[in-house]
């Protein structure tokens, strides 16, 4: 079988940030499929070379997170036409798996089912043009019509569709009740990332600075402002915490000017890395930050920096409600941090510091989630069983 893998922004472990396609494209190849796979790169010429047994095709189509909303949806058209442009010259697959975000990736499945009949699988990440329009606050009508009439049109072409989390799933399923709608999360590596066994075996929280570690993107989206309130809380109360910022995003620079406004000496950026430099800061927390604006579309985030959270055995703390909240409560991996009372996630986290052993508890409890609903290899199973593949 032969699958062409369409993802914008398809990354690999050197490079870090998200590499969930990486990991689905190889395993693809494990069980005999000949994978190509077209992405964009910032580099301006066309370059094709191999990651393991997977194809891949780098278009030149530069984008960056400081873009304007203009320059965005620009890229977004300029990858759609140049990846037609390429499907045509190569050898037709069986089945295109594409992925989003952005939306527009969907149409090169639209059209590649009409022109050749091929029929596509789309996996959703997130919710568009739902995001976008919360997000942005996008209140004309036109474009919100033709926007939704886009994304149901795409929902409606694809064969089948992989949702991201279970909110994308009842979503999709609401609008086409019979659609083939796999949830399919992201994963937690549990080769590549392990616990700490020395904190595990007993940390003195009295002794060593306790470590708050927030590691992935820094964009406005992320609502990182309640992560520097928290420190500045912590800090006018005397605690001597720190609160760690690992990544890169359009909201950097304006997270650093709070930082310096408000004399937070207990707040560290730290540069983006590949995975070994995330591995590397998450070994040396003791929780493990995600956030997001409060914003009801966000709820259905599946982040894959608390799945490599679950995988090092840190508790979590999240900001946000949903499915992943869900969990932390039912499965006692984290806390919440309710964004209107900082003091009270403050009160938690040092009843935790006085009761070590209900730490372990959730460090155990989230590395065994980890291994028992996430574990890579498991999710790449599901992907193979939803797609027909056999061993």
């Amino acid at each position: 079988m032969r699958i062409i893998y369409i993802h914008q922004y398809y990354l690999t472990p050197e490079q870090g940030g998200a590499i969930r396609s990486y990991h689905l494209s190889q395993g693809l190849t494990k069980v005999g499929v000949k994978v190509e796979l077209i992405t964009a790169h910032n580099k301006n010429q066309y370059i094709r070379r191999k990651d393991g047994e997977v194809i891949v095709h780098y278009l030149p189509v530069p984008y960056l997170s400081t873009y304007s909303t203009r320059q965005r949806v620009m890229a977004f058209y300029d990858f759609y036409k140049k990846a037609k442009r390429l499907i045509k010259e190569l050898a037709k697959p069986d089945l295109f798996y594409i992925s989003s975000t952005p939306l527009t990736t969907g149409w090169i499945g639209v059209w590649a089912k009409k022109k050749y009949g091929i029929p596509y699988v789309f996996e959703v990440r997130d919710l568009w043009p739902e995001a976008p329009v919360q997000v942005l606050k996008i209140n004309n009508p036109f474009i919100r019509k033709f926007l939704y009439k886009m994304e149901a049109g795409i929902y409606r072409e694809a064969d089948k569709i992989v949702a991201l989390s279970p909110g994308i799933q009842h979503y999709i399923k609401d609008l086409f009740p019979d659609k083939k709608i796999a949830l399919i999360p992201n994963f937690s590596n549990n080769e590549f990332f392990n616990p700490n066994q020395k904190k595990w075996n007993g940390r003195d929280f009295d002794k060593q600075p306790l470590r708050i570690a927030y590691a992935g993107a820094i964009g406005k989206v992320n609502g990182l402002d309640n992560f520097l309130e928290l420190a500045f809380v912590a800090q006018s109360l005397g605690k001597k915490w720190r609160f760690e910022l690992m990544g890169s995003g359009n909201a950097l620079s304006e997270l650093k000017m709070k930082v310096s406004s408000l004399k937070l000496s207990n707040v560290i950026f730290v540069p983006f890395g590949d995975k070994n430099a995330v591995k590397a800061q998450l070994d040396k927390a003791d929780f493990a930050y995600i956030s997001f604006l409060p914003l009801k579309v966000l709820e259905n985030s599946s982040p894959n920096k608390f799945f490599d959270a679950l995988a090092m055995g840190l508790p979590v703390i999240v900001n946000f409600k949903g499915w992943i909240y869900n969990l932390i409560e039912i499965e006692k991996i984290g806390l919440f941090h309710p964004v209107e009372d900082h003091e009270l996630l403050v009160e938690n986290i040092e009843h935790l510091r006085k009761n070590l052993d209900q730490y372990y508890q959730m460090s155990r409890n989230s590395r065994r989630i980890a291994e028992t609903k996430f574990d890579k290899n498991f999710i790449q199973e599901k992907l193979h069983a939803f797609l027909g593949l056999k061993k």
